[in-house]
């Protein structure tokens, strides 16, 4: 193995065998301390199957030393990359026209990036957060964690040659800082404000005098933000689902939890596994998105948790009313402000240095779209500025270190109400004692139910019922947004306003709204900017709730239980289409339906194969295939009001809408548009899905299962559609680290994971692609948490790692 020989050289350390070298470890690392050796940092790596690390660390700067270490081991070209664009230098080594990848933020240009990032870096944000002293500022513990990581991720480096392709040899792979670490959390934390609209800021021009742009009409506005925002829109690339049951639902009387979070597969956004040990204070095994010296989805000996992107919109737009003699300038209260001007600079590669002014106020910066359907002019009587919480903390960090010693849900709780630094996620939980957590606790604008109505502007009125977005009057101070008693920070919810659901049988998220967390239990009196209260869920919510619901009830659950919802692959729409789908089909005169392009189609094959369908999105399901596409197709033809006979009700939301409007105008056209798709493709209609559905590494081809959020499907899979090439050959994002945790009288937690796709991305590793053939065949990882199971591992390998 290619990793062993390296580091072995590099670090001049002996590999013994197993017995005689752990009672010398655990000598070496003292129960607390945390204060790094004079001799620099270190710390011991033990590697089990599927090149998972267990970091063993005396305290929390040499811990971070071992992770950096680690992941620059199996990611190190991920890495680098993420801070180039931290930096502000995509331009300068990549171009400036390049793609940046959406994985730090939306930026379509690496120019866009690099002016949004280099305006960061310019104004000095991320260190006058760090700057702020805890607990609203990141703790001592968190600051000597990140100066540790940053330390082991340059030691790496010093003592490696890169051999990942991606970037060996590459002149911007270079050593960082503690700093770099700090900015790459701040635009994580940011990406559902900031840095989801980072182009809007970047692109910002006050108006000639003779401009002739309006302002937004509210309707149609209105009509974006809520496309925007959906619960589980087609377009968003981060989702997931979570589960905790609790122990009057399990066969051992203790919590379950299953924790599936649906990210990108490739770039800064994916999740790296390990397990964290400073003997006597902290024992945490999960998975951290890269570049993170925490575990931010986990479990330990007492608790498990898992994260859902919440519906909570974290930011508000704020309409300026500007001076009409200059449009820099704006009113409060009758009083001029300027705007401040950031000019930031850009270098790119082969060319001149690219300069451009982004506007500030006392709201944030100037925006002039969110995202590319909701445009918002500056014009010369109106301009609107983004306010995003999250951009004025750094505690999220802090939050998953509390969770990583808590000893029960109420501690979970406790950590994140004292900490209060999540930025756009719930959280869901289950313990050892059989309790059970869902909460919305996120950084969220304090927008109240009294505020968006005594100052939401015209436009606001409209974007605010409809999708969350408040659109404030920013001329008036009394339309400022206030603080709780008990909020950490000025201008957002304190945590008794965070909806909340304690010990219910079972808590699910689905990237839906907290109301039905528990169908039995809805949550309610939550404020609009949260979520909504009595609206139609997702397919996904719907076929989770149903399923979690019928497992609660029939009680005796296990981890074995938990697995099998994983891959049940069941899909939703299916049971409420299928069937009305193909007595349709089948109906049809003389077995045609007319394409898209007017030309008839003969159907009457695709009737009987989605007649036949299994309703799943196993790779051996037949028919799966045919109608992914055909409702990928009904569903962009048809409106979502016209798609079902009986409509949603409040009073049945599960189960509403339901049956099939197959005499909508569209219907047989996306239907015909399917079966031709396929047939020019020369896909059969009854193909299995695995040979159409794959992936392909080292040269092996792998089946995937899955399916995508429009079927409603938990193990969701969103891939890359080349019919030219056989399918879907490709997994853009969607299930990750999949996590499925109990108890028994054991002290070690029960856990079986995965990582969907693997820990490397280096082609060479022989961890690039293992786990992925496990995803593949619906096989799990069997967790080694406790010391004997570590040790017990086939294969072990054990390295120190140093500074110096």
């Amino acid at each position: 193995m290619r990793l062993r020989t390296r580091t072995a050289v590099a670090v001049g350390t002996a590999l013994f065998t197993v017995p005689a070298l752990l009672p010398a470890i655990a000598a070496a690392v003292p129960e607390r301390g945390e204060r790094p050796s004079g001799g620099g940092l270190s710390a011991t790596i033990r590697y089990t199957e599927y090149g998972v690390p267990h970091i063993l660390a005396k305290d929390h700067a040499n811990l971070g030393f071992g992770t950096g270490w680690a992941q620059a081991a199996d990611q190190v070209c991920v890495l680098a990359r993420g801070f180039v664009t931290v930096r502000g230098e995509r331009s300068r080594h990549f171009g400036p026209d390049g793609d940046p990848g959406g994985d730090l933020s939306s930026a379509a240009t690496n120019l866009s990036s690099d002016l949004y990032f280099r305006g960061v870096r310019q104004a000095g944000t991320v260190e006058k957060l760090l700057r702020q002293p805890a607990p609203r500022g990141p703790s001592r513990t968190l600051k000597e964690l990140t100066r540790g990581y940053a330390a082991g991720y340059n030691a790496w480096l010093r003592q490696h040659r890169v051999t990942d392709p991606a970037c060996a040899k590459a002149d911007w792979v270079r050593p960082v800082s503690a700093l770099d670490a700090a900015r790459l959390a701040y635009a994580v934390s940011v990406l559902g404000g900031q840095g989801r609209f980072s182009d809007g800021i970047t692109g910002a021009r006050p108006p000639a005098a003779a401009d002739t742009r309006r302002a937004p009409d509210p309707r149609r506005a209105a009509q974006a933000a809520r496309r925007l925002l959906a619960a589980g829109a087609d377009g968003a690339d981060m989702g997931s689902n979570a589960v905790a049951f609790s122990g009057r639902t399990t066969a051992s009387g203790r919590g379950l939890l299953l924790g599936n979070p649906h990210y990108p597969w490739q770039g800064s956004r994916r999740f790296w596994q390990s397990q964290q040990t400073i003997p006597g204070s902290l024992n945490v095994s999960g998975a951290a998105l890269l570049g993170t010296p925490v575990i931010n989805v986990g479990f330990t000996r007492h608790v498990a948790w898992s994260h859902t992107v919440s519906t909570g919109v974290p930011f508000t737009l704020h309409e300026l009313t500007l001076d009409p003699a200059d449009p820099t300038a704006y009113l409060v209260d009758g009083e001029r402000e300027r705007m401040t001007r950031r000019t930031v600079t850009v270098p790119v590669r082969g060319g001149a240095p690219v300069t451009r002014t982004q506007w500030w106020t006392r709201y944030g910066p100037v925006v002039t779209s969110l995202g590319s359907q909701l445009a918002l002019p500056w014009t010369t009587r109106t301009a609107y500025a983004l306010n995003d919480p999250n951009a004025a903390q750094l505690r999220t960090a802090d939050v998953d270190l509390r969770f990583a010693t808590a000893r029960s849900t109420r501690d979970v709780l406790r950590a994140l109400r004292e900490r209060q630094g999540l930025p756009w996620v719930n959280t869901v939980a289950a313990d050892r004692h059989g309790h059970t957590l869902y909460t919305q606790s996120q950084v969220l604008p304090r927008v109240t139910a009294g505020l968006a109505a005594r100052c939401s502007t015209p436009l606001g009125r409209q974007t605010y019922p409809a999708s969350g977005v408040a659109v404030l009057d920013g001329a008036r101070r009394a339309c400022a947004l206030g603080t709780d008693k008990d909020a950490l920070q000025p201008g957002i919810f304190g945590p008794s306003r965070m909806p909340t659901l304690t010990d219910a049988p079972y808590a699910e998220n689905s990237n839906d709204s907290p109301w039905l967390a528990n169908a039995d239990r809805p949550l309610t009196g939550y404020e609009r900017i949260f979520g909504t209260v009595g609206t139609e869920r997702s397919l996904r919510t719907r076929g989770a709730v149903e399923d979690v619901s019928t497992m609660a009830r029939g009680g005796g659950l296990t981890v074995a239980d938990l697995q099998r919802q994983q891959f049940a692959n069941r899909v939703p729409a299916g049971h409420l289409a299928a069937a009305d789908a193909a007595r349709a089909c089948a109906a049809l005169p003389a077995g045609s339906a007319p394409g898209s392009d007017g030309r008839p189609v003969d159907v009457r094959e695709a009737c009987g194969v989605i007649e036949r369908w299994d309703r799943t999105m196993d790779t051996g399901s037949r028919g799966a295939l045919l109608f992914d596409r055909f409702w990928r197709a009904f569903t962009a033809k048809v409106p979502g009001a016209q798609r079902w006979k009986v409509p949603f009700s409040a009073a049945d939301p599960v189960r509403t809408p339901h049956t099939l409007n197959t005499g909508a105008p569209g219907f047989a056209t996306a239907l015909a548009d399917a079966v031709a798709e396929l047939r020019a493709a020369g896909i059969p209609l009854d193909a299995r899905l695995g040979d159409h559905q794959f992936l392909v590494r080292g040269g092996e081809r792998l089946p995937v299962h899955g399916g995508p959020n429009t079927l409603g499907v938990w193990n969701m899979i969103e891939a890359t559609w080349q019919p030219q090439a056989g399918g879907y050959t490709e997994v853009r994002h969607g299930s990750s680290h999949i996590q499925a945790v109990g108890w028994d009288a054991s002290p070690c937690p029960r856990a079986r994971t995965l990582l969907t796709y693997s820990q490397s991305s280096d082609p060479g590793s022989p961890h690039h692609a293992d786990q992925t053939r496990l995803f593949s065949a619906e096989r799990w990882v069997t967790s080694r948490f406790c010391e004997k199971d570590i040790r017990e591992a086939p294969g072990l390998r054990v390295v120190r790692v140093r500074e110096r």
